[in-house]
């Protein structure tokens, strides 16, 4: 039996997937967003410099996953997607990123574990506001 109290909301009631309450996939996923992420989305989460402005190259720097960037603006399936297959595979028309698919390095756990980390980390009014982002992919 699952109990939920009025005015708790869990995940899975708003269409989320990612285990962001579950300390051993956050360890998981700290551990993987060291060794995969960081190097491009910085440490602290925080991103590279003027990461909404096209480079010399026509790319744009990676974004933060922090609360000031636009990764919380997206639903779960969606950041899976991206982490999963790139970005230019989900954008098409010939977009270039230099994101790069993680499907043949990282388990679909893994990623999970890894969007949970960086979900985890955002301040419980963003974690909401996700969450709401969740409900309204769900409705479509």
């Amino acid at each position: 039996m699952i109990l939920v109290l009025p005015g708790q909301a869990t995940a899975s009631d708003h269409g989320g997937i990612l285990p962001y309450r579950d300390p051993a996939a956050l360890r998981e996923g700290a551990r993987i967003y060291a060794d995969y992420c960081a190097s491009c989305h910085g440490v602290q989460l925080e991103g590279q410099e003027n990461w909404r402005d096209r480079d010399a190259e026509g790319y744009l720097p990676a974004p933060p996953h922090d609360a000031s960037g636009h990764t919380w603006h997206h639903p779960d399936d969606q950041l899976v997607a991206i982490t999963k297959y790139g970005i230019e595979a989900l954008v098409g028309n010939g977009y270039q990123s230099r994101m790069i698919g993680f499907g043949d390095v990282l388990s679909d756990q893994e990623i999970l574990a890894t969007l949970a980390y960086i979900k985890s980390t955002w301040p419980a009014q963003i974690i909401a506001r996700h969450d709401e982002v969740n409900a309204m992919a769900a409705d479509d």
